[in-house]
């Protein structure tokens, strides 16, 4: 009598065997072309909305600041959620290239942060008058940005890999609790920020006019973090590789 199949155990074996670096690099290199052309497509055409969107009736123009601050605002949240996630991953199976993926999302996770800031500066001064206010959503948004800076000095202030991969599994789990501070300070304080108009329980409060073209770039920037993802992860594979061939060399 055959036993009845176990899908979550299939599904478990099948992650479990992309451990394997050699069994992710072939993946990757498979996937690498494609998830580039398909970045940059829909970036291209993203942009190509973008540049015919109507100016707002209030701001003119400048609305199209929204388009780059906002879908860089979702992937500096995202981009951590994904490093928490990966980093429980690692420490609760052991998996190595969870924390691998980490470390090697940080860094882009940390771009999207500076560029959600400064578009957030250039975008505000014409609307508030100022470049920058010490409010919840801003101030949250900047926490951010140092727990990013803390968690990539945190990797290269420790030498010892199975302590580092701990330590920043640990830090980068702590410091999810800032993620619903940034999403929910709009409706939790007082704040110069408008609300949330888009991610929201009701129906969207923008016209589709610019919903499109936003979510157009927002699945664009997505395609290009999976794929400055692979990239560096294959990086730092090819690094790791090189050091244990070095080693090798050195003890003949």
């Amino acid at each position: 009598m055959n036993k009845p199949i176990n899908k979550t155990g299939q599904i478990f074996n099948r992650f479990e065997a992309y451990a394997n670096p050699m069994r992710f690099m072939a993946l990757a290199q498979h996937l690498h072309f494609w998830v580039w052309a398909a970045a940059l497509a829909l970036l291209a055409w993203g942009f190509y909305q973008v540049a015919h969107v109507p100016p707002d009736y209030q701001q003119g123009s400048l609305v199209r600041i929204l388009f780059v601050h906002v879908p860089a605002a979702w992937m500096a949240m995202f981009i951590y959620s994904f490093i928490c996630a990966a980093s429980l991953i690692g420490l609760i199976l052991h998996h190595p290239l969870a924390y691998l993926a980490a470390r090697a999302a940080a860094p882009i996770g940390a771009v999207f942060t500076l560029i959600m800031l400064l578009t957030g500066a250039l975008w505000g001064q014409p609307t508030w008058g100022v470049w920058w206010v010490w409010d919840a959503r801003l101030t949250s948004a900047l926490v951010l940005l140092f727990i990013y800076a803390g968690y990539m000095a945190l990797w290269y202030a420790i030498e010892d890999d199975t302590q580092a991969t701990k330590a920043t599994a640990i830090l980068a789990i702590a410091g999810f609790i800032n993620i619903p501070i940034i999403k929910f300070s709009v409706d939790w304080w007082n704040t110069l920020h408008q609300p949330a108009s888009i991610m929201r329980l009701s129906s969207p409060a923008l016209d589709v006019a610019f919903l499109y073209p936003l979510l157009w770039v927002a699945a664009g920037f997505t395609l290009l973090f999976v794929a400055l993802l692979l990239t560096r992860m294959q990086t730092y594979i090819w690094q790791q590789k090189y050091k244990m061939q070095k080693l090798k060399q050195q003890w003949k």
